[in-house]
């Protein structure tokens, strides 16, 4: 596969608010990521992309974000390359919901009182610096701390990031699924480096269909970061395999989003307890009836 990289100078809120409606298109690019130039202190917004990418698209969607137009500059990558770790590398460690997520290119010492994770770039979702992560991350802390789930659920596990995580607070096995076979791989991965690998099952699953999902059914915790449109999708099925008294925490959905995911998890059973907004992203807990 031939593979592009664009890039421009923005200021900081410019370039994440571009990565932000850039995930939310699929279509447009395989990565997104936005980073300060050490030397000049300007901030780069970067998007990894099949060649040759949608220009149009892109400039079209910078001026709807922006509000102003906006010249990419576009350079071919090295297909010997693994462009998703390429995008991703040099980002700094993240602290989030008592957790200290890091890549190995770190040197900086964990500090004292937190988590840490290793989550090394790769193909996949996750590696613990956007909004959708932290801000589960967050909310998964708050639900640790008033009690102790004991049949979990990752869906859509990406990195393993958020599955990794609560093995790291909980002494059982989680069940992290993907539809993606790269993200399992990648999750078990991290699982191992993290020496979590005996408390993470991870498996390749299209949303809710697979029988190890509803053998381990009911769960009184249930992770969900991806998007608004398959959460939406996924509620009635979520209702089905929660536990009564159960928590669901979901995440990937745009503020302008909320009231809709909202509204069918109330469908499905669930009442609001908690709602977190970070930047344009909200994080919803969510309570089994």
């Amino acid at each position: 596969m031939s593979v592009d990289q664009l890039s421009v100078s923005l200021t900081k809120d410019q370039a994440y608010a571009l990565v932000d409606a850039v995930s939310e298109r699929d279509e447009l690019a395989l990565t997104a990521s936005a980073h300060e130039n050490e030397e000049t202190g300007e901030w780069i917004f970067e998007a990894t992309c099949e060649s040759p990418p949608d220009l149009d698209a892109f400039a079209a969607l910078a001026q709807e974000v922006l509000g102003g137009d906006v010249t990419f500059s576009v350079e071919p990558i090295d297909p010997e390359v693994n462009w998703v770790a390429k995008s991703l590398e040099g980002l700094a460690p993240v602290i989030a919901g008592g957790f200290y997520v890091y890549g190995g290119h770190s040197t900086d010492p964990v500090p004292e009182g937190l988590t840490p994770m290793r989550i090394e770039a790769a193909q996949a979702f996750g590696t613990g610096h956007h909004e959708t992560t932290t801000g589960c991350l967050e909310a998964m802390e708050m639900v640790l701390r008033k009690r102790t789930p004991s049949r979990m659920i990752d869906i859509g596990t990406g990195t393993g990031v958020l599955a990794i995580a609560l093995a790291k607070r909980v002494a059982t096995t989680i069940l992290a699924t993907d539809i993606d076979p790269i993200a399992v791989t990648t999750t078990i991965e991290n699982a191992r480096d993290n020496g979590v690998n005996e408390q993470i099952l991870a498996i390749e699953a299209t949303g809710l269909d697979h029988e190890e999902i509803a053998a381990r059914a009911p769960y009184d915790l249930l992770v969900a970061n991806i998007l608004a449109g398959p959460l939406v999708e996924l509620a009635p099925g979520m209702g089905k395999i929660a536990q009564t008294g159960g928590t669901a925490i979901l995440s990937g959905i745009l503020n302008t989003q909320a009231d809709g995911v909202i509204a069918a998890y109330e469908a499905a059973g669930f009442a609001l307890v908690d709602h977190l907004q970070r930047k344009d992203w909200t994080i919803l807990v969510l309570r089994k009836l």
